[in-house]
């Protein structure tokens, strides 16, 4: 091959490695925000699930009726 054909392979595996890099970081940036996402959504409502059971029981056993 050519010099000129050498030289498009390795400017062409050169974009390959910076585009691989690119999409790693957004495959982890994706990841992060599903944990953070999931973090403050789900573990909420499992809390709620077992604090309002509670706070129904202290309401209706209260006194203060519905």
């Amino acid at each position: 091959m050519d010099q000129e054909t050498l030289n498009k392979f390795e400017e062409l595996d050169k974009k390959l490695d910076q585009i691989w890099r690119s999409a790693e970081k957004t495959r982890k940036y994706f990841l992060w925000m599903l944990i953070i996402s999931l973090a403050v959504i789900v573990l909420p409502l499992i809390g709620l699930a077992f604090v309002i059971p509670q706070f129904i029981n202290i309401y209706t056993n209260s006194g203060l009726g519905l």
